[in-house]
């Protein structure tokens, strides 16, 4: 079968390791000591050395690293009109030395000023030329949060309710805001989008699935309610343009946060959403097992996790070979409707996951590896 746009055999959820001088101008900016001038100007070196090594290692889905961020959802979320960051989740799960992502909380009407991605995406764009590449043979991907990232871990509470005394137009400001950043998106270039989602796969995990009814009511219909939003803020993209959906149970320090298979969710995530490929969390027995893949449908894509970002040993081979076999053995269409990654990127927050840049680099190259061993040298079929 085709692949979708900008999806490959060997793929890439998308962060990488973040360098250690672009982590310690960031903190200068902070404390005043250095401009964001500065900052942008070195994110700009070292995005374009990473560039030439994802390239390099065979991939052929590049990304920027998310080198520009600290958290993933949290920097482009801040840049909407309306949204503010303050003070810190408070949650059960505790992440490693305390930390915990940003509280984002809505002040006013979402809207959407300006473009919040197209000038990473030019300058992507700019160094993947650079670099060498034939037009066609590689794509320039974007990574932005799922639009249920601005909902689902805040209540009521955050959400301003003399600018929405109820939530249907706040849902629908929401889709617009991302049917304009899409199309800012388009216009630029871009034919590729993978949107970031911890909060279907954290309605898998029992504990956080009452959590979330405590905020929001019955989580299955809070699951097909996300649903409807995601495919609104998609909805009106150019049927060139490519969408994937990342599905993610917490990716910080080598930590995670949530378990359970993707049954309490599969209907809704491959009959409802109207994406074109899933990007699935499958490293290790937390995740579950394939039999909700059963539900995929024939025309539709997985790239499966079952290697993992979140120790520096490489993964054994012919395990991969097994667990590819394994999960295809529930798809219509078989191996064809699979592509092969590691569960989720190197560095979802700027701390990155324990292990070197070199133990990376290999972690990568051997995804690549074993993808060509199992289709063939065209990662593009």
């Amino acid at each position: 079968m085709t692949l979708p746009t900008g999806v490959y055999r060997a793929d890439q959820v998308g962060s990488l390791l973040r360098p250690k001088e672009v982590l310690a101008l960031r903190q200068k900016v902070k404390e005043g000591a250095a401009s964001a001038a500065e900052l942008r100007k070195l994110e700009d070196e070292h995005i374009a050395a990473v560039v030439k090594k994802q390239i390099d290692a065979g991939l052929r889905a590049v990304t920027d690293g998310e080198f520009r961020r600290e958290w993933f959802h949290v920097d482009y979320l801040v840049h909407l009109g309306g949204v503010e960051a303050r003070g810190a989740l408070q949650s059960t799960n505790q992440s490693k030395g305390g930390v915990m992502p940003p509280r984002l909380v809505v002040t006013d009407k979402v809207t959407h000023p300006q473009p919040i991605q197209v000038a990473d995406f030019e300058y992507l764009e700019s160094q993947i030329a650079a670099a060498g590449a034939a037009k066609g043979q590689v794509t320039t991907k974007v990574c932005i949060p799922s639009p249920t990232m601005l909902h689902f871990r805040g209540g009521r509470d955050t959400i301003d309710e003399a600018a929405y005394p109820t939530l249907e137009p706040f849902f629908a400001d929401i889709a617009r805001v991302y049917q304009e950043e899409l199309a800012d998106l388009y216009a630029a270039g871009c034919r590729f989008v993978q949107l970031d989602d911890t909060n279907l796969a954290y309605l898998c995990d029992q504990g956080m699935r009452a959590e979330a009814e405590k905020r929001h009511g019955d989580a299955n219909q809070l699951a097909k309610q996300y649903a409807a939003l995601i495919n609104a803020a998609i909805g009106q993209r150019p049927k060139d343009m490519a969408v994937g959906i990342h599905l993610c149970r917490g990716n910080h320090r080598s930590q995670w946060f949530a378990q359970g298979g993707y049954e309490p969710v599969a209907e809704v995530l491959f009959k409802d959403l109207d994406v074109d490929v899933y990007f699935l969390e499958y490293d290790d027995a937390r995740s579950g097992d394939f039999s909700p893949l059963r539900h995929l449908p024939a025309s539709k894509v997985v790239v499966l996790g079952v290697m993992t970002s979140k120790v520096p040993q490489l993964d054994d081979k012919e395990e991969i070979f097994k667990r590819l076999h394994e999960a295809a053995a529930f798809c219509p269409n078989g191996l064809q409707q699979l592509c092969l990654s590691h569960q989720c990127g190197f560095s979802s927050t700027m701390e990155g996951n324990d292990l070197s840049e070199d133990e990376q680099w290999a972690k990568i190259r051997l995804n690549v590896e074993i993808a060509k061993q199992v289709w063939g040298d065209d990662l593009s079929v």
